[in-house]
């Protein structure tokens, strides 16, 4: 297909209109965004997709905990892990939304999943590639440069939500399960939010109250969520999970620490964040190894 210029200056045969017409065509090229670099996918297991730049940045170290780590959340764990193994092997997966209480290590649990499965001796690694909330417009760019590429991927959105007046919402839908192309068969989408709906229940009961046809504007709404095939729900923990959650960081860093003592200091750092969470189990043990000298690698 013929560039903007090329195809204004064929429209017109007088040179002084042509020239015009060239310049505003040069124009409009600056304004639009750049070409979508032909994704390079052997140089790491992570990425960032800078949607501005139109580009995936490699990621060399990721920061994330052991699977073994993660207490309390054992039905999504597993969950998780079979649809990303049945993914890896080519069988047919799920999106799956992970959904709930902030600090249950949802995020984690998708960052863990993504090590184990690729230390699990594939012959072919799976890529994981993140995607920042605010770029979610540019989904199907990515989507389409992803196509192509010989590695299955994993795209990864934290804490995804849309608020009152987002209609990036539309992008989403269409990209997962929408549109002529649809999704690729080598991406799968994971997505970690704090509403089972994406969508805060005003925005919902908005569309509600302001539409012809309430029903349908609503079911618009919750069926964004319908395009993920698997919801895992995260709750605030127990007392128990989060001891639990405690003793575990501790023996994996070897934190040595009567178990009494151990017990009574992180029940009190809880009860001064005023929550029980993997996080502060986790924020804990950070204060702790720097208590006794300890670093954690």
């Amino acid at each position: 297909m013929a560039s903007p210029r090329a195809y204004l200056q064929m429209m017109s045969a007088n040179p002084p209109t042509s020239d015009a017409l060239g310049r505003i065509a040069d124009a409009l090229e600056r304004l639009s965004p750049p070409a979508v670099a032909p994704a390079d996918l052997g140089g790491a297991d992570a990425f960032v997709w800078h949607a501005g730049e139109r580009r995936l940045a490699p990621v060399p170290h990721v920061n994330r905990v052991a699977l073994a780590l993660l207490k309390g959340i054992d039905r999504s764990r597993d969950t998780l892990l079979a649809n990303t193994e049945r993914f890896a092997k080519g069988l047919p997966a799920n999106n799956a939304l992970l959904w709930g209480a902030r600090g249950m290590g949802k995020s984690s649990l998708v960052k863990a999943v993504h090590a184990a499965v690729n230390a699990s001796g594939l012959e072919q690694p799976v890529k994981l590639v993140e995607i920042h909330r605010e770029d979610v417009e540019s989904l199907p760019a990515l989507m389409n440069a992803l196509r192509a590429v010989p590695y299955r991927v994993i795209l990864f959105c934290d804490d995804l939500s849309f608020d009152l007046g987002d209609s990036s919402y539309k992008a989403l839908k269409a990209a997962l399960e929408g549109g002529v192309e649809g999704r690729p068969d080598n991406v799968l989408f994971y997505a970690t939010s704090n509403r089972r709906h994406l969508m805060p229940r005003e925005m919902i009961e908005n569309e509600k109250s302001t539409a012809i046809n309430p029903g349908e504007a609503v079911e618009e709404k919750v069926s964004l969520s319908d395009r993920f095939g698997i919801w895992l729900g995260f709750h605030p923990c127990s007392q128990d999970d989060y001891l639990e959650m405690v003793r575990g960081y501790a023996r994996e860093y070897k934190l040595d620490m009567q178990p009494s003592e151990l017990r009574a200091e992180a029940l009190e750092w809880a009860t001064t964040r005023g929550s029980r969470s993997g996080r502060t189990a986790w924020q804990f043990i950070l204060d702790l190894a720097g208590r006794m000298g300890v670093k954690l690698t």
